[in-house]
């Protein structure tokens, strides 16, 4: 018997809903220009399947059943309100005139038009905290509260940040359409950038009980796919799907069975995943061929070295640091050199990549990154230098955002420093 609410097949349908979602809002938004209506009648078209595929079972085409629903729902809606009707009609007749729309598909299947909504969501008009949000919000198909969780800040500040997004989109007339090619190389970044900062927070958390959020990584991997389908020709949406894949591939081994950091050299690299570390290697090939490499062709090329190597000991550090002046002339950032001075110390030793670190020391984007003085902690340990080893990682304790992080940074600590065994606070 099925649990209270359950009928038989709902969880593939509910994957249905899950693949649907984005092309069925972006079809909508495309037809109606209006983003709140879209997701409206989309809704509604959820939970009117919810109510006849358990009686009538799932439709061949179910993503067709959902538009033509959603559109008879948006159509009634707008009969109802004539003056958002009109309203609506000025702006889609000002988006056809610059993006005409492309002929109705006749076998009603649903069209794959999420590439625009990628751009709209992901538009440089937007504060970059909104794209974010707008981009789970639509394309991840996330909750506002879900979304809340996943950006860590109150349901109240996201539904803001959202309703605020939307009103911008309405008010400042964006076009919901693909930038034409003198504008794709300036615009597409941005919407990269969106998906790998999603992947980021599902890869190290910035604060919570947990070093990592596999379903936020698992959703930035998802949307990179959409767009590389869409994109095929896009060496550095090839590079950023090729990075999340290779960085993905070593989830498992990333934590012990408590939860508890376990750094690179301490992974069973038997536990990585060896599928989705070749299906990463060959996109990087894709994304570093046929012209000067990008940034995310070229940390995808880290990763993978990362990757292909039995240990900590025969992994290529010479050529990871060339690949790391690479990325430095393409993107000049100090982490890029926070991340090179680290190769450099396992290439050169650790006074070498120290030396480097030191250099950084009145970064101000470096203040308040505990990577930054973690990795000075370990230098430090590996000279001997444990007094200033132990205040490194005091500093990298304080900053640290998740638990497993600072546990592991409390552990150095007592490397250096034991416990007096009388003292009783340090129980």
């Amino acid at each position: 018997m099925e649990p209270p609410g359950q009928w038989p097949g709902q969880s593939a349908v509910e994957s249905v809903f899950r693949e649907e979602r984005g092309r069925l809002l972006a079809s909508l938004v495309r037809r109606f220009g209006d983003l709140d209506l879209a997701e409206e009648v989309t809704s509604e078209a959820v939970e009117a399947a919810l109510v006849h595929w358990p009686a009538e079972g799932v439709p061949a085409r179910p993503g067709a059943w959902l538009l033509t629903t959603a559109r008879r729902k948006a159509v009634d809606r707008l009969r109802r309100d004539q003056a958002y009707a009109a309203r609506l009609a000025i702006l889609q007749a000002e988006a056809d005139r610059a993006d005409p729309a492309p002929p109705a598909d006749a076998g009603g299947d649903l069209p794959d038009e999420r590439l625009q909504l990628f751009f709209t969501c992901a538009h440089p008009a937007l504060a970059a905290e909104d794209r974010t949000a707008l981009t789970l919000r639509c394309l991840a198909g996330l909750t506002t509260p879900e979304v809340a969780r996943a950006l860590l800040v109150p349901t109240a500040t996201m539904a803001q940040r959202i309703v605020r997004a939307k009103k911008k989109i309405r008010e400042a007339r964006i076009p919901f359409r693909v930038p034409g090619a003198d504008e794709l190389p300036g615009r597409l970044p941005g919407v990269l950038q969106v998906i790998y900062s999603v992947f980021t927070e599902g890869y190290a958390a910035s604060s919570g009980p947990q070093l990592q959020r596999l379903d936020l990584a698992e959703e930035a991997i998802r949307m990179a796919r959409i767009l590389h389908r869409l994109l095929p020709a896009e060496r550095e949406v090839a590079g950023l799907l090729a990075l999340m894949l290779l960085i993905h591939a070593r989830r498992d081994a990333r934590t012990g069975p408590n939860g508890e950091l376990v750094l690179l050299d301490d992974q069973d690299r038997g536990r990585w995943d060896r599928p989705m570390i070749e299906e990463g290697r060959g996109l990087v090939v894709c994304a570093l061929t046929g012209g000067p490499p990008g940034p995310y062709g070229v940390q995808a090329a880290i990763a993978a070295l990362h990757d292909e190597a039995a240990d900590l000991a025969t992994t290529d550090w010479p050529q990871i640091v060339a690949l790391y002046d690479v990325l430095l002339a393409l993107t000049p950032s100090p982490v890029v050199e926070l991340n090179r001075a680290v190769a450099v110390a396992m290439r050169d030793g650790p006074e070498a990549g120290l030396a480097l670190l030191d250099e950084l020391v009145d970064e101000p984007r470096l203040r308040g990154h505990h990577p930054y003085p973690a990795a000075r902690g370990d230098l430090l340990h590996r000279l001997g230098r444990l007094p200033e080893a132990a205040s490194a990682y005091r500093e990298a304790l304080d900053l640290a955002g998740t638990e497993p992080e600072r546990a592991h940074l409390r552990n150095k600590l007592t490397q250096i420093e034991p416990p007096d065994p009388a003292d009783k606070t340090s129980t």
